[in-house]
């Protein structure tokens, strides 16, 4: 069993881990056994010795996203005008929808929108290689002047 970031582990690996060392199963050797950190069983055992609770609690920090109401417009603008900037998104949003954003929260949400905001490129490229040819040959020895 791996853990990620951001999850609680079951309530049967935290009740099996607990009997385990309350059957007298060294800390470090729980942890091996079970997969979990020596860490997560001190503090599984202090919570339990203070509040009685041996369940997983709540994540916390689970913010409202601010623009989250204005994505649809957000997409409808950018795919409306695809080489529009940041600052002219959040001109744009602040001057129709009276929202501020800063410059990352605006980057964040396109991100999070699946959008990209890069410029077109501003000339035609050359097809068959570099415009400017290098004035010194290969191999040759270079001048000093």
């Amino acid at each position: 069993m791996a853990w990620r970031s951001g999850q609680s582990y079951s309530a049967d690996l935290r009740e099996r881990v607990l009997a385990a060392v309350d059957g007298g199963l060294p800390a470090k050797t729980a942890a091996e056994r079970f997969g979990v950190s020596v860490s997560f069983i001190y503090k599984a055992l202090k919570r339990r010795r203070l509040t009685g609770e041996t369940t997983a609690r709540r994540q916390r920090n689970q913010q409202e996203l601010k623009l989250a109401p204005y994505h649809h417009a957000i997409r409808a603008e950018v795919v409306r005008r695809p080489d529009v900037t940041l600052e002219e998104v959040r001109a744009w949003l602040l001057e129709t929808h009276g929202v501020a954003a800063s410059l990352g929260l605006m980057h964040n949400t396109l991100i999070r929108l699946g959008l990209t905001l890069k410029k077109s490129p501003g000339g035609q490229r050359s097809r068959i290689g570099p415009t400017s040819p290098s004035s010194v040959t290969p191999g040759a020895p270079s001048k000093l002047r």
